[in-house]
């Protein structure tokens, strides 16, 4: 990998390209639940829940659906806090 390539930490020692999510869902509506549903029958869904409640989705440009037990929230911001120490670097450099 190049230095580039930013991981997230999605909980459990699992990680996901920070740069191919391109959204964090709450795992709680029908819509969602059908998103999962069907990344399942297209063996585009990834469980990182190390078997533990699924407390947030998460979506990549790759249409892959990774679940995680880690809750939303803290999942966007470890990506935010990411993204902001990238920005703070790049304008440094």
């Amino acid at each position: 990998m190049g230095s580039g390539c930013k991981l997230l930490n999605i909980g459990f020692g699992n990680f996901v390209v920070a740069d191919r999510i391109i959204a964090i869902v709450n795992p709680n509506s029908a819509p969602i639940k059908r998103l999962k549903e069907e990344a399942k029958e297209a063996k585009h869904l990834i469980d990182a829940t190390q078997g533990r409640k699924t407390r947030s989705i998460i979506v990549t440009d790759s249409n892959h659906v990774i679940l995680s037990a880690i809750q939303a929230e803290t999942v966007a911001q470890r990506l935010m806090s990411d993204s902001l120490e990238r920005f703070g670097k790049d304008a440094e450099e």
